[in-house]
């Protein structure tokens, strides 16, 4: 504990240098105009690129460079068998080459690495918890390898079409199923084709398919929802080798899928859909698909009421859940003890099958560099909601930093406040996220009720821009006795 009171100590006081304490001005506003670096990152890990290679007659293009430390303290109020307080560090970084757009081509390519350093004697890999993404667990089990170097993008884009991209290869997606989720080290991408247009009027469409996804610490690309076992692979710590994504359905293994006559190798279908026709109304629509398996649909509707001097925003979402097969392989739990159980059991209604559903609402209010949001969500009581690709079904209303609450049965509510964000990723005056979580879950099906208390901080050097520092602390507040604990993680990030 005593480390990371001092590594919290030493970030407060980096991030807090320099940072203001009165709203962003617009003469503010201005000067991070003036100093935009060529690409930069913001809150949610996007990078922002600012400067682009200019169509020209040849592929000559640009390189982004990008230094990276990131460190991960987990504590639990009490140590157990299953838990130990532990300190993972990961050093590394990417360079990314982006061509100029040539007859309406061009390409993007993306080194990553990242080195881990821990006390594997004291700290087994199976008991890291938000630090395991800084190297390979697999690897390591079987090679002893704790560094982790892969090609992260490598794609080609055709832009001929009006107002439409085409990309083909590996990828970053930001859609509202799959995401790059770039916490960690490494970035979730996946291997398939993306069609993004804006060919309608005030409207923007994406569709997808994926037929492979590399998660954050896997050196290779992987099925997008099977769960490796001693069937898929020889090696040891067989369930590493493929989808292990902590909200994976681990019913759904290589040896079930294959004795029931599906496809391990089926695809990610997404389709992303959001439209402004209607003045301050903004209404989404998204869709995924895995045949044969599990397919969801989401809508969404959030209308903006200005007043004067500030905003509210009511938003509502409904997500239906279509099961297609993989309830009677894997059960409706994620977790996969229900598998071959009909009925009801464990607290589930209907044991062999994934149909569900989640409602949530939410209110944002924003007055000048402030937001709050007050959400609520409830998956109702039938089955668990599945999406392992690091996109989350409760983002914007009641997700927190590691909070899984799409378990069948469970409601969650949530008050938020923003301070200082912007969308160009240049933070001057320090960017403050503050939430409580409060999720009411079925104890029935093996959960307790928790309280979850979030602080996130990011900072960019005044004098630097380059430079971009960031605090966030996570203290998980639970019924279930002895599992209290806290998260915290520090990120340098330099970028070139």
């Amino acid at each position: 504990m005593k480390s990371i009171v001092g590594l919290s100590i030493i970030a407060s006081t980096l991030v807090l240098a320099g940072g203001g304490v009165v709203p962003v001005a617009p003469k503010a506003e201005q000067a991070i105009e003036r100093t935009l670096p060529k690409h930069a990152l913001k809150s949610n890990y996007q990078v922002v690129y600012n400067t682009l290679p200019s169509t020209t007659d040849s592929f000559m293009g640009m390189f982004y460079g990008r230094l990276r430390s990131n460190t991960f303290y987990y504590g639990w109020n009490a140590e157990g068998a299953t838990r130990n307080s532990h300190l993972i560090t990961g050093l590394g970084g990417s360079l990314v080459y982006k061509s100029a757009n040539y007859n309406n081509f061009d390409v993007t390519a993306g080194l990553y690495y990242t080195r881990a350093f821990f006390n594997e004697s004291n700290d087994p890999l199976n008991r890291l918890k938000p630090g395991k993404d800084t190297l390979s667990r697999f690897d390591y089990a079987n090679n002893g390898n704790a560094s982790l170097g892969v090609l992260g993008q490598a794609y080609l884009r055709y832009t001929g079409l009006h107002k439409t991209n085409i990309i083909m290869g590996r990828q970053l997606v930001e859609t509202f199923y799959a995401k790059s989720n770039d916490t960690k080290m490494i970035p979730n991408t996946f291997d398939g084709v993306m069609i993004n247009t804006k060919a309608i009027v005030k409207t923007k469409i994406n569709v997808g398919y994926l037929f492979q996804q590399k998660l954050r610490d896997h050196t290779s690309a992987h099925s997008v929802l099977t769960r490796g076992d001693s069937n898929s692979t020889s090696s040891a710590q067989a369930q590493w080798s493929e989808n292990d994504d902590t909200a994976m359905h681990k019913g759904l293994s290589y040896t079930r899928l294959k004795a029931a006559g599906i496809d391990t190798d089926a695809p990610l279908i997404v389709v992303d859909i959001q439209n402004q026709s209607i003045d301050n109304l903004k209404l989404n629509a998204s869709f995924y698909a895995v045949p044969d398996l599990v397919s969801e649909i989401m809508a969404e509707a959030n209308y903006k009421i200005q007043m004067d001097g500030f905003s509210i925003t009511p938003g509502f979402r409904y997500i239906k859940q279509f099961d297609n097969g993989a309830g009677a392989v894997g059960g409706a739990s994620y977790r996969g003890q229900l598998v071959g159980k009909s009925g009801g059991v464990l607290g589930y209604k209907d044991a062999a099958s994934l149909d569900s559903q989640m409602i949530a609402t939410r209110v944002v209010a924003k007055y000048e560099n402030y937001k709050l949001n007050l959400g609520y969500s409830y998956v109702l009581d039938e089955a668990d909601l599945i999406t392992p690709w690091r996109a989350f079904p409760t983002s914007g209303y009641t997700r927190s930093m590691a909070r899984y609450n799409w378990m069948a049965n469970t409601k969650s509510y949530r008050i938020e406040v923003i301070r200082n964000g912007n969308s160009k990723g240049i933070y001057k005056d320090i960017y403050t996220q503050v939430s409580i979580l409060h999720t009411d879950a079925d104890e029935s099906k093996g959960y307790s009720d928790e309280n979850y208390y979030y602080a996130g901080f990011v900072k960019n050097f005044p004098s630097l821009d380059n430079m971009q520092v960031r605090l966030r602390l996570g203290y998980n507040d639970t019924e279930k006795l002895d599992f209290d604990s806290l998260d915290a993680r520090f990120e340098i990030n330099y970028q070139f």
